[in-house]
């Protein structure tokens, strides 16, 4: 790693990963302890922790922590932090479970992928939790179901030591550690990277601001997000795809760097856009862009939780020293048929002519093979959805 990098949240890049002797002792330990079955999600958060994505986390967060968390978007030592990162299971399951004791983390095939050393427990306040990170306590919004009913009602509090890597067989070599970022952008030179995060294919105007950024830096990290989303949501291994035919005829290749993000989707908005730019800071970048709804869902009946531009103004009250990452804010944008290009908000005409396609419109087109306008998504794109759509039927 570069010694003159970004320097990650907190000063050190968190590293629980265990190797040689020790590993093979916490291994030999863990055949004795209680262990747990991991939900996805978890296993997201478990690697994390361990690459140092959510540096400075070293484990699931403390009582003292996670009231911060929740209440102030700071860490107990005033380290700007927006999510809670916790370990939870209903108080019957942890009844052997003490403080000072070890418990063991498992993958669903069974494979002890962690020790969680624990320092306490607490109770976990579920509907504070929820109001205060989502902004809502309705359980139709995904993150607050995951919580309310998925999570449990005690959090153990305590640091991870990863023993077992979760084993992938897709977009390998995709999967960059944030080592592994900070040693690619040094090698190329790169001194100011900027970072994409999506959860959906990247159309015409994704394509318009990630350019716009690269105007002002040296490299791009398309970086997706991969790991659990919700129902509906279009699946990674169709995403990639997408990402890979748009990079490969429509950006400088020399200048950008496609990578996957394993965590898992919270939908948690405005605090959501505060958590993905701090982790995007551990992977080395020095700017990170944040659009009109990052991170947004919406509501049963088709109106979103989030207001428009409410993670940029959340994130907005957030100092450039407090952060420690430069905040790259767009507008909407589209095409504009008036002037034959690519504007936004700001920069439009009075009488503007906008490219607009719905999602559901989207949806209607591409199930009946139809390709969009080639001002709203590239056709190589819209193909590889066209394909996906029939392949469901």
């Amino acid at each position: 790693m570069s010694d003159d990098s970004i320097p990650p949240h907190g000063g050190k890049l968190v590293n629980r990963e265990l190797a040689g002797q020790a590993r093979e002792e916490a291994l030999r330990e863990s055949k004795s302890l209680q262990a747990f079955e991991l939900h996805d999600f978890e296993l997201s958060d478990l690697e994390m922790i361990a690459a140092g994505a959510m540096s400075p986390l070293t484990g699931f967060l403390s009582k003292k922590d996670f009231d911060s968390v929740v209440n102030n978007v700071r860490l107990s030592n005033g380290l700007v932090w927006s999510i809670p990162v916790v370990f939870a299971r209903d108080a019957a399951a942890l009844d052997k479970v003490k403080a000072g004791s070890s418990i063991a983390l498992r993958g669903a095939g069974g494979t002890i992928q962690a020790l969680l050393r624990v320092k306490e427990l607490y109770s976990h306040d579920r509907e504070r939790h929820a109001e205060k990170v989502f902004g809502t306590s309705d359980e139709a919004h995904p993150g607050v179901a995951r919580v309310k009913s998925v999570m449990g009602d005690t959090c153990v509090g305590g640091d991870i030591e990863l023993l077992s890597p979760r084993r992938y067989v897709d977009f390998q070599e995709y999967r960059l550690s944030p080592r592994d970022t900070r040693d690619y952008f040094a090698s190329k030179g790169w001194k100011t990277v900027v970072a994409f995060q999506t959860r959906n294919p990247i159309h015409r105007a994704h394509e318009y601001l990630t350019k716009v950024a690269l105007e002002v830096v040296d490299g791009l990290l398309i970086h997706p997000l991969v790991g659990e989303t919700k129902k509906g949501d279009i699946p990674a291994d169709v995403r990639m795809r997408c990402y890979q035919a748009l990079l490969a005829n429509y950006y400088p290749k020399e200048r950008v760097l496609l990578a996957v993000f394993p965590a898992a989707m919270r939908y948690a908005g405005p605090r959501e856009a505060v958590f993905h730019a701090i982790c995007r800071k551990n992977y080395g970048v020095t700017h990170f862009i944040v659009g009109r709804d990052h991170a947004g869902v919406n509501r049963p009946d088709g109106k979103p939780y989030y207001g428009t531009y409410e993670a940029q103004q959340f994130i907005g009250r957030l100092s450039r020293e407090e952060l420690g990452i430069e905040i790259f804010k767009f507008e909407n944008t589209f095409f504009d048929r008036k002037t034959g290009g690519m504007v936004s908000e700001k920069t439009k005409p009075a009488n503007a002519e906008p490219v607009s396609v719905s999602g559901t419109q989207l949806r209607e087109m591409l199930s009946r093979g139809e390709l969009p306008p080639v001002e709203f998504t590239r056709p190589e794109v819209a193909q590889i959805l066209i394909d996906d759509a029939r392949r469901q039927r």
